[in-house]
């Protein structure tokens, strides 16, 4: 495998591989790699000849109060697990080789970014957009992989591609899940024991919220009883729960089949998203 952190080693790289004729995969993640990423690393192998894992903790997606300074950073340990799970080269670049100057144009996420995580996060998204582009333009991979978990980045992305006519499709895997139902996540090692515990809730209160609207409820009477059943986790606070239209993030109407159920809720002092797609 390879371990690259220079733009210029990447493009040499990706110019011999399509020599070959080689198609190649793009798995964007910011390390801290667990099983969910190597889920898409498995469907990446399926589909693309070559897999381009990049390796970046993107500081323009942080705000001035949140923890990029601690965000976990373990880089041998990501590259050996990259290895373990066929994936052909990390693209590991610095802050510096990634953004060389101060200043320069801007992405602007749009509506779709300024709810759920993007009402508590400003400019979140335009700074995933940055990265993402820049990456979509360094690697032009035929294809890019993204979880499921983290919903309304994909959709953002999804529409950044579409609406741009971005040559490459984009493919989304699953949430992917531990035995009892959490969503995996480099922020579950935060959890004490019962926390982890009952942390599970949260997937269970998406699945009622689905199963009340499949029999026929309204999205409020729905979204009630999911509410009521995040609130018998102890020391929980629900950041937002919210039932929409998939992929494009509206309010559900009468008309809409597509739906999903996101919620954003605090165990503890830790921060736990998920959601489910359905059909209504």
């Amino acid at each position: 495998m390879q371990r690259l952190t220079r733009i210029a080693d990447l493009r040499q790289w990706l110019a011999h591989a399509r020599s070959q004729g080689k198609t190649i995969a793009l798995v964007p993640t910011m390390g801290a790699l667990h099983t969910g990423h190597m889920a898409l690393v498995e469907n990446a192998r399926r589909h693309c000849d070559l897999v381009v894992m990049s390796v970046f903790v993107n500081p323009r997606q942080f705000g001035p109060n949140e923890d990029f300074d601690a965000y976990p950073r373990d880089l041998d340990a990501d590259c050996a697990l990259a290895q373990a799970h066929g994936v052909d080269a990390v693209f590991a670049p610095s802050t510096e080789e990634m953004y060389p100057h101060a200043a320069g144009p801007l992405i602007i996420a749009g509506r779709q970014a300024n709810m759920l995580c993007g009402a508590s996060r400003p400019g979140h998204f335009d700074g995933v957009l940055q990265v993402v582009c820049k990456l979509f333009n360094l690697v032009q991979p035929d294809r890019a992989f993204f979880g499921q978990k983290d919903a309304q980045q994909v959709a953002i992305i999804q529409t950044f591609v579409r609406d741009y006519n971005l040559p490459l499709e984009i493919c989304v895997i699953p949430v992917v899940r531990e035995d009892d139902g959490l969503a995996k996540s480099s922020r579950n090692v935060y959890l004490n024991a019962e926390e982890r515990a009952h942390a599970p809730a949260i997937h269970a209160a998406l699945q009622l919220c689905r199963e009340r609207l499949q029999a026929g409820f309204g999205p409020d009477a729905a979204l009630h009883a999911a509410r009521a059943h995040i609130a018998g986790i102890p020391d929980s606070r629900i950041d937002y729960l919210e039932l929409l239209a998939w992929p494009d993030l509206l309010a559900l109407g009468d008309d809409e089949s597509s739906c999903i159920a996101l919620a954003a809720v605090y165990v503890g002092r830790t921060r736990l998203i998920d959601n489910i797609t359905f059909q209504r």
